[in-house]
């Protein structure tokens, strides 16, 4: 069923996207991040089900995943996020009025499962909104449950000190530097142009990468051998750290650097800790 869901989902995006015009890109704004911080109402696990919505004027796509039915807290999470993003696209559908649009916009949506044991729950959700224009939206958030606490654990809570971020806004900012460096190289500009890409892209990294918990919000662990975390991946929309046609950027933040920030109450996570 979830192949023939999937298949079905694709074929619709890929006929919405077929019909689009060609335009310059504004730069659409990245979804905020879901308030991890507010308590989701329950949901009843029999409710979390995949979506599809199919019309003249809009395509809806959402797909859950196998956790959501273990975890009822994290499935309120995981379905407020959706409703969310389905909400905004309905609203810009109503503000077209009478109007047809020239491409059906669309709303993709899929959560996937990072990791999923007794200690650490995390799921992804990547997805993609279109309400007009040459591009959609890029959706990007990550969730990690803490299954025996029944609750979220967010990057504030995580690294709870403001002091705490310098030093992994440091790494990032190192590694985005370094990946930026890496993909001018490979372009072969001309030196003009490309002294100017890595001035204006790296100014995007600074300003993205403050040493801020609010710029580290999306994050998904990484384990080790031992079964322990020996990184956290931070997560980072187009927009916040480059242009959109960078798209996601990831950065692996190792436990070493990590450890001396972290909350003791969750430094047993960490190999090492």
């Amino acid at each position: 069923m979830r192949i023939a869901f999937v298949s079905v989902l694709l074929l619709a995006a890929s006929l919405a996207a077929c019909k689009r015009e060609a335009g310059p890109a504004a730069p659409a704004a990245a979804p905020s991040a879901p308030a991890a911080e507010q308590a989701a109402p329950p949901v009843p696990v029999a409710d979390l089900k995949d979506v599809i919505e199919t019309n003249e004027r809009y395509v809806v796509g959402i797909s859950y995943p196998p956790s959501a039915k273990k975890y009822p807290g994290l499935a309120a999470h995981l379905k407020q996020y959706a409703d969310a993003a389905r909400a905004d696209l309905l609203e810009a559908v109503g503000g077209l009025g009478n109007d047809k649009p020239t491409a059906p916009y669309d709303l993709t949506l899929s959560f996937t499962d990072v990791l999923d044991t007794p200690q650490l729950v995390a799921v992804a959700a990547d997805g993609n909104s279109y309400t007009g224009g040459a591009h959609g939206s890029p959706l990007i958030a990550r969730f990690v449950w803490l299954p025996q606490q029944n609750k979220l654990l967010t990057a504030k809570e995580l690294v709870p000190q403001a002091a705490g971020w310098k030093a992994i806004s440091d790494y990032v900012r190192e590694q985005l530097h370094t990946q930026l460096s890496e993909r001018v190289d490979a372009d072969d500009l001309p030196p003009a142009e490309r002294a100017e890409m890595i001035r204006e892209a790296g100014k995007m990294i600074d300003e993205g990468s403050e040493a801020e918990a609010d710029n580290f919000s999306q994050f998904e662990p990484v384990v080790g051998s031992d079964g322990k975390l020996s990184a956290l991946r931070f997560v980072f929309p187009p927009y916040q750290v480059g242009p959109y046609a960078d798209g996601v950027q990831t950065v692996d933040v190792p436990a070493n650097v990590l450890l001396p920030q972290v909350a003791p109450a969750y430094r047993g996570y960490f190999a090492g800790g």
